[in-house]
């Protein structure tokens, strides 16, 4: 797929914008790749995140936070696959709009490590919602939680 210039400016823009929301600077999430078929979502643990200090686990608060970023991205990249040629205020104003309508998460094992990674992938999108699956693994490639997603994208 070639990606034009105003394309690759508003991924640009989605990164910068993702990574200057204030909660996503509580978490310390930052986006590590952009790809539209493998985005991925890197959240480091710190103290504050902790939810089990006996263990000294990722909070499940924090867990579900990093999915629904994670999910409503996939979203927008989903849709942004099927925005290319259309002028960057277009594409900025589409990303504005998305939102969570329904999240769902299945924790699997604590939340222990000293680095998570969260990927995802678009199930369908339509005119008005995606569905989405998200994934989050520890730094030892272990599967923590997954999570599915219905976003508005319209």
């Amino acid at each position: 797929m070639k990606k034009t210039k105003a394309f690759a400016d508003i991924l640009g823009i989605v990164q910068e914008i993702t990574e200057k929301i204030p909660f996503n600077q509580v978490l310390g999430l930052t986006v590590e790749s952009l790809d539209l078929d493998h985005p991925s979502v890197r959240l480091t643990m710190q103290p504050q995140l902790i939810g089990n200090f006996i263990r000294g686990s990722l909070h499940g608060g924090v867990i579900s936070s990093t999915l629904d970023f994670m999910g409503g991205l996939v979203a927008f990249l989903g849709v942004l696959k099927t925005m290319q040629g259309q002028p960057l205020q277009v594409m900025a104003e589409r990303f504005a709009r998305i939102g969570t309508i329904d999240l769902r998460v299945d924790y699997l094992r604590p939340g222990i490590g000293s680095h998570f990674i969260a990927t995802g992938y678009v199930l369908r999108t339509g005119k008005k919602v995606s569905v989405t699956r998200m994934e989050l693994h520890n730094d030892e490639r272990q599967l923590i939680a997954v999570g599915t997603g219905a976003y508005t994208v319209a």
